[in-house]
């Protein structure tokens, strides 16, 4: 196996790694390679949000900043990007930089073991915001933060911090600086020979032709995922194909009647999609993990992974998602299109061939006559994976229904769709006898099984409550989401 150096930008210098294994993550970089150690390890599965760090690529003529985690990120994903550490944002005559300044005065930290964490996520919102002359609200910074845990100061010194950063003098990142150094490192890396341990191929075409060549090389994206396999399960890879760095598949394309979502697209970037066009999924998404896990993951990730807890996929099948699947076919290509749901044969196993990769996700666009809502169950309101996901998609002709899509996690081997539900609903008065009807029909369809997240039974009873509570929604009753409701105010 060949290997090649390691480049990214940090602190306005290329730092350079040799022979970098392939499953090496970034953290282990920053901590036992560069010394960097204000960077914690925590959780090591991208949970706690203590390994935070900010990356950044050029975006036009911008940079565009990404709070990641470390801990669970492959070191070679950053090459050719910038990264910021927290004993990076000082300045160099020793001033704070205000993430820094404001959990000073605001008094944010107290053990201080999640701080560089946390204040790495928010310099993170504050390129993107602040440096950028943006106001910044509390609830942006709750969002920015999601990935974040602090165990002993609370979070409202935390937030006050947020909003505290906009009121400092402005220290922002000479961005034509980055982005010249950033366009060298590019340069220097073209004809530089490719190595068969980390491949990190720029078009689809060079990505399927190494596919058919290394069928058997691991597959990453955002590595969310394969993450964990390395600092839980401690594998190893001879070979790791990464699909983030192909230029066609990091695209979201408008057609006429479908969104084409690239098996590259962050899931940040695909939610972003998806809420323009239904922006009530807006909740959904940012419950999708944290921010650092949003930035670093992808949607076909998310898909081909084929978790039955993923929460992507529910929601997808109830759109009428397919996926396109591509492999190398002689010099060209060639693919298939079949519906999300059937990509799936068993748990973790889909019909993909090994040298074929899921290409792209494609979501029908939303019609007049949609009627759409998602349901996560978890025991955690964010950063936490469902117990239960529901999804419904009903198409209302004169009061009756027309047509209706259900799709369903956390109660079988697979995300699946609720066929038996979706004939109970299919040409049927929409109206609360229907509803009950059909809920009945969906607490019998699966026979889910008890584990550490819910018991069969909750997970029955629940998936016929929350179709009562669509429902509800659909007849304008909001005071049964209880992020709608409002503290009641003191008493006079």
């Amino acid at each position: 196996m060949t290997k090649r150096h390691l480049q990214f930008l940090r602190h306005g210098k290329v730092v350079t790694l040799p022979d970098v294994p392939p499953e090496r993550t970034l953290l282990e970089v920053l901590r036992e390679d560069l010394h960097a150690t204000g960077t914690k390890e925590g959780c090591g599965e991208g949970d706690c949000g203590a390994c935070t760090v900010v990356v950044a690529e050029a975006q036009g003529d911008t940079l565009k900043y990404s709070a990641i985690n470390s801990c669970i990120r492959m070191a070679h994903s950053v090459q050719g990007m910038a990264l910021w550490t927290v004993e990076d944002l000082r300045d160099a005559n020793g001033t704070l930089h205000p993430a820094q300044q404001a959990m000073l005065q605001n008094h944010g930290s107290q053990c201080g073991f999640c701080t560089p964490g946390i204040v790495m996520s928010l310099f993170g919102l504050y390129q993107n915001h602040t440096a950028r002359g943006q106001a910044l609200s509390r609830e942006q910074a709750q969002q920015a933060l999601s990935g974040n845990l602090c165990r002993c100061t609370g979070y409202r010194p935390i937030l006050d911090a947020a909003e505290a950063m906009q009121t400092l003098p402005r220290q922002g990142v000479d961005v034509s600086t980055v982005l010249s150094q950033l366009k060298q490192l590019a340069d220097s890396q073209q004809g530089a020979q490719d190595d068969d341990a980390y491949m990190a191929p720029t078009t689809l075409a060079g990505f399927l032709r190494l596919r058919a060549r290394y069928p058997e090389a691991q597959l990453v994206a955002g590595c969310t995922d394969v993450g964990l396999w390395v600092t839980k399960q401690h594998r190893r890879f001879e070979s790791v194909l990464d699909i983030s760095r192909v230029a066609e598949l990091r695209r979201v394309e408008q057609y006429p009647h479908h969104l084409a979502i690239g098996a590259a697209v962050t899931l940040t970037d695909a939610f972003a999609a998806l809420v323009q066009q239904r922006p009530h999924l807006a909740q959904f998404a940012q419950r999708f993990a944290g921010l650092p896990v949003r930035n670093s993951g992808t949607l076909g990730g998310n898909v081909a992974n084929g978790s039955p807890i993923g929460d992507s996929m529910p929601l997808l099948i109830a759109l009428g998602a397919s996926v396109v699947l591509m492999r190398a076919q002689g010099r060209g290509i060639a693919h298939r299109e079949l519906r999300l749901e059937d990509l799936y044969t068993g748990y973790r196993k889909n019909v993909l061939a090994p040298d074929e990769v899921l290409a792209w996700i494609k979501v029908p666009h939303a019609t007049n006559d949609e009627l759409s809502r998602v349901y996560k169950l978890s025991k955690r309101m964010e950063d936490d994976i469902s117990a239960v996901c529901l999804a419904v998609c009903l198409r209302l002709k004169d009061g009756v229904v027309a047509a209706a899509s259900l799709g369903v996690g956390g109660v079988a081997a697979t995300p699946v769709r609720a066929r038996k539900t979706e004939r109970a609903l299919q040409g049927q008065r929409w109206s609360a006898a229907t509803a009950e009807k059909a809920a009945h029909v969906l607490q019998t369809e699966f026979a889910p099984i008890s584990d550490m997240r819910a018991s069969a039974d909750y997970r029955r009873n629940v998936l016929g409550a929350l179709l009562q509570r669509f429902w509800l929604e659909s007849q304008g009753q909001v005071a049964i989401d209880l992020s709608r409701l409002q503290p009641l105010g003191e008493a006079a």
